[in-house]
């Protein structure tokens, strides 16, 4: 399918600015092109309660954002953002966060995990595990209720590579015990030669070159990117992982492997439910209002996961 009239005249939309690839610009600059895609974002829903605390990742702290949309949210979900793990903020996902809170009656707790290249591997990571184990552990930071509340790790991009990594983390540590994993087209190999890289026509918001130089950046030594830390699509054994829900966008480099993800964790007998999302580029599903498929991208989503929730708690009553 060809690329739909939305993402058509939104990438027009950043060429007419004189937008460059990321692979042309600064880190610095290019977290300022990121953070300028809030315009077109817009504001998210308010939140019955919303809250900020540090936690410690080794030598270093790093700070979490809880957006909460009832008294008794259903769950739980660490949502780690995307950016090539060298842009992207706490602002620059609040409002896909608060989307996801107020559609799925779910406290969304944002990561503000380190990035590269001032802070290349393993930061990122580190910092997302000790994230996600402080949020199993200090529930009632965001829900003030006696039960436990099911956990779900998510993300996007970058941020779907790190939660589909902590994903196996939590099952080879024996915890936190996880409901779901979601994971928006995520980055899970380093080949930049498989058909999702070189077609013409998956050049959009990301390309070929521009996630070599993220790459660069994350992970500089390149043998250290086969390691399934890195890369979890080259992990030995998946099974046994948490269901996952797994959103790929047709017109997109990481679309390939992506799909090969689905079918690894098929093969090892894990859930999943996946869709893919035809005429997208990568980055859709948090350029909300100038893209509408991600409002039907974030449905599927959430209603996969209120019904992993219903199902979870109707097994425990």
């Amino acid at each position: 399918m060809a690329l739909d009239i939305a993402s058509t005249q939104f990438l027009q939309q950043l060429a007419d600015q004189g937008a460059q690839p990321f692979h042309a610009l600064t880190p610095s600059n290019a977290r300022e092109f990121f953070a300028g895609l809030r315009e077109i974002i817009g504001d998210g829903p308010k939140m019955h309660r919303t809250g900020k605390t540090a936690v410690v990742s080794g030598d270093a702290s790093i700070t979490l954002r809880s957006l909460v949309p009832s008294n008794n949210p259903d769950g739980i979900i660490v949502y780690l953002h995307g950016g090539g793990w060298v842009v992207g903020s706490l602002d620059d996902y609040d409002t896909l966060a608060r989307f996801i809170a107020a559609e799925s009656n779910c406290a969304v707790v944002l990561v503000d995990y380190r990035l590269a290249p001032e802070h290349p591997y393993p930061a990122a990571l580190n910092d997302a595990w000790a994230a996600l184990r402080w949020v199993a552990e200090n529930q009632q930071w965001v829900s003030p209720s006696c039960k436990v509340l099911p956990l779900i790790i998510a993300g996007d991009s970058a941020g779907g590579n790190l939660a589909a990594v902590l994903a196996r983390k939590a099952r080879l540590e024996g915890a936190p015990e996880l409901l779901q994993q979601i994971l928006v087209y995520p980055v899970t190999q380093p080949d930049l030669t498989t058909p999702g890289y070189t077609s013409p026509e998956n050049q959009g918001l990301l390309g070929r070159e521009d996630m070599a130089w993220f790459w660069n950046h994350y992970v500089p030594n390149s043998e250290q990117r086969v390691h399934p830390d890195v890369s979890p699509l080259l992990a030995e054994d998946l099974s046994g992982l948490p269901p996952a829900v797994i959103v790929t966008a047709e017109h997109d480099v990481l679309s390939a492997e992506g799909v090969a993800y689905v079918r690894r964790l098929r093969d090892a007998s894990v859930p999943v439910s996946h869709r893919q999302f035809e005429g997208q580029i990568h980055g859709f599903f948090s350029i909300l209002n100038a893209l509408p498929a991600s409002e039907s991208a974030r449905a599927f989503v959430v209603s996969e996961l209120t019904c992993a929730i219903k199902t979870a708690t109707a097994s425990t009553t």
